[in-house]
């Protein structure tokens, strides 16, 4: 079905809406996805905040450029393309899109834009097996909290053993 001027011109504004307040872009081939497959995949990233957009390639283009992207206009991308746009996290959209396409070979992930920094499909993969944000901030928080800890353990320990000799001492006199 074709698509009128006037449609086109909607569906690049609000591609560019989006693609000016994302975190992250992840373009998506997708050819042969059944339909459940595809709901399951869009239910996975909304619960992340995450939008997923199956549009022209020549639209995303032009959404990218109009949304100030670089090198937008030199993108190579070959069939059918899905856009996962990411607000919150930037590595959700890559993450959760390879964990989908190691269930679902026919999804393949073949791009994307990061902090406004294109970065090809090797480049997404690898960033996609990195924890989340929250996961990192936790690993950080314990990595610093553990020298505290463990001096506190070598504290308590120390008075733990001063209790014990006095109870020994105690127990000592009463015999």
């Amino acid at each position: 079905m074709s698509i009128t001027k006037e449609q086109k011109k909607k569906m690049t504004e609000d591609l560019s809406d989006r693609f000016s307040k994302s975190k992250s872009i992840i373009f998506l081939g997708f050819q042969g996805i059944t339909v459940k497959d595809n709901i399951e995949l869009r239910r996975k990233l909304r619960s992340e905040n995450i939008d997923f957009k199956v549009a022209r390639k020549t639209l995303i283009k032009k959404g990218l450029q109009e949304a100030k992207f670089e090198n937008s206009e030199n993108l190579e991308l070959e069939g059918p393309v899905a856009v996962a746009v990411g607000y919150d996290d930037e590595i959700a959209p890559a993450r959760l899109a390879n964990e989908y396409s190691r269930e679902n070979k026919k999804l393949k992930l073949l791009g994307g834009f990061v902090e406004a920094k294109y970065m090809n499909a090797i480049e997404i993969k690898s960033l996609a097996i990195l924890p989340g944000k929250e996961q990192l901030r936790t690993q950080l928080v314990g990595t610093i909290n553990a020298p505290v800890s463990g001096f506190v353990n070598v504290l308590a320990g120390n008075i733990r053993g001063l209790v014990n000799i006095l109870k020994d001492v105690g127990e000592n006199k009463d015999k």
